[in-house]
């Protein structure tokens, strides 16, 4: 039964006086220990969008660059997550580390990256992943699998190996305004700490229940 299933967390703990005084430095720590772990998807995210009606969406996106700024990931700009984005630039990012007992909860405003920065990454991509890129009209209606992989062989022979960015895909920035760190304890008295960013782009911590 679903209602039996039962974990007990155990593996570490996470206290003030050992955190981090920035959220970004804590993140940074907690994401090199994924990178190391077990995880099978370290940078595996989940992103929720609010579309004009107001009805949340999620989705599951790769993280791929983190820096002072926050967190960049890459993307269709028609998709639905894009258009979602062009009518509310606020979201939320989710990790699960399920071997480390963790996750954390990220809220924050959204942008694109300036377009220097998507051609250097799109650049840095395997070849049939760039093809992919033009391939795929994202969140589509499309008839069958059929009609991608004959739109991606066609693709394949118009450009070869010289393809260039197109210009309806590239990178995200979320500019993270809370994070939330939650390390699994013993008897569900899980540990929280959440960082909200004050004027001075310093942090306040403060502990929540569980």
């Amino acid at each position: 039964m679903l209602r039996d299933i039962r974990k007990q967390y155990a593996i570490a703990n996470l206290n003030e006086d050992e955190a981090e005084k920035s959220a970004l430095s804590q993140f940074k720590k907690w994401l090199d220990d994924a990178l190391q772990s077990a995880e099978l998807e370290p940078t595996a995210m989940i992103i929720s969008t609010v579309d004009a009606s107001m009805q949340p969406h999620a989705r599951v996106v790769l993280l791929k660059e983190f820096d002072s700024r926050g967190l960049v990931f890459y993307s269709n700009y028609n998709s639905h997550k894009g258009k979602q984005i062009e009518t509310n630039p606020k979201v939320s990012a989710l990790f699960l580390w399920q071997s480390l007992e963790r996750q954390v909860r990220i809220t924050g405003s959204i942008e694109k990256i300036s377009e220097d920065e998507s051609i250097a990454y799109f650049k840095s991509r395997p070849l049939d992943s760039q093809l992919g890129a033009y391939a795929s009209p994202q969140s589509e209606v499309i008839a069958n699998k059929a009609f991608l992989e004959k739109r991606f062989e066609t693709i394949k022979l118009q450009f070869g190996s010289n393809i260039q960015k197109p210009e309806h895909w590239g990178g995200y920035l979320i500019r993270p305004q809370s994070i939330e760190f939650w390390q699994g304890r013993p008897n569900r008295l899980h540990d929280r700490l959440f960082y909200s960013r004050l004027a001075d782009d310093t942090w306040k911590i403060e502990r929540l229940a569980p």
